[in-house]
């Protein structure tokens, strides 16, 4: 007869708050490396902002009332919102044809994708200064086939350019990423029904990879937001986003208290267009999950 003897509960089972501050303990490094490197830094400049000359308003003040300053958060958000859409327009055929090509070609378009993260930003920065200045590559073979030079350095169209480049790996990953994991069959059983090629790209591959052009559309974005190298070097100073005025504020004319307003507004910011996201995902999940279930 078999033994029915219950078996004793582990240690975990009887003590959960033991195990719980157990891990919190073994978490604590974690907690004081993120503490003193992202919320330490954040909160001091936000005390700078409204206590640097003297306690109150008047930076933000300073802020929203010079139109200097509101160009310089429309170009930043601007340029970062064109930076994600070429970027998609981009890197979407990119990764499809990562999906759809053999193994051996695969990997050689992986690797070109990945070459940026092997190069330093500065490196590939002053690469680019060497491409699109006045006598740079591009305008000798625009000369040589009888065009007229083109204005591309100390503009926003070389921050664009550098912008993109730099920030097209981050997108081209995920949609990778996501595509690689759809089931093609869907599309063939879809083709086979009678849908067209677009239409059956459109309507059944195309939603499927909405997860990775959200996720490559978000860090594109941020990331474009807070850049400061490639703008400084590719642009002009008619041309400066929030990073390049910060650094004027608190490195060149040493005012805390203002650098620290424009830091705060760019966090403000960043963070209603991250909410923003996590309000669109959760509508598009409950309006998932009531199609499923109707």
């Amino acid at each position: 007869m078999a033994d029915t003897t219950a078996i004793p509960i582990g240690r975990a089972d009887k003590h959960p708050s033991r195990w719980n501050s157990r891990a919190f303990l073994l978490l604590l490094p974690a907690y004081a490396l993120l503490i003193g490197v992202f919320a330490y830094p954040l909160l001091e400049s936000l005390l700078l902002s409204v206590t640097d000359p003297t306690f109150g308003d008047q930076n933000y003040r300073w802020l929203f009332g010079d139109p200097n300053n509101i160009r310089i958060i429309w170009r930043t958000f601007t340029n970062a919102a064109l930076a994600m859409i070429i970027c998609l327009v981009l890197a979407y055929p990119y990764a499809y044809l990562m999906l759809i090509v053999g193994k051996k070609a695969r990997t050689a378009l992986i690797i070109i994708a990945l070459i940026p993260f092997w190069t330093s930003l500065m490196i590939r920065t002053f690469a680019w200064i060497v491409l699109l200045q006045d006598t740079g590559l591009i305008n000798s073979f625009l000369q040589a086939i009888g065009l007229p030079q083109m204005e591309l350095i100390r503009t926003n169209t070389g921050v664009m350019i550098g912008l993109t480049q730099v920030l097209m790996p981050f997108m081209v990953l995920p949609l990778y990423s996501v595509m690689s994991g759809i089931d093609m069959r869907l599309v063939t059983a879809a083709r086979s029904l009678g849908a067209s090629p677009a239409a059956a790209f459109f309507k059944i591959f195309l939603p499927l990879t909405i997860p990775g052009i959200a996720a490559g559309s978000l860090l594109v974005f941020i990331q474009a937001l807070g850049f400061y190298v490639t703008p400084a070097l590719l642009g002009s100073p008619r041309d400066s986003m929030l990073a390049q005025a910060i650094y004027t504020q608190v490195s060149g004319l040493l005012d805390w208290g203002r650098g620290g307003a424009f830091g705060v507004i760019l966090l403000v910011c960043t963070l209603i267009v991250l909410a923003a996201v996590a309000l669109i995902a959760k509508i598009g999940r409950k309006r998932g999950m009531a199609v499923k279930v109707f």
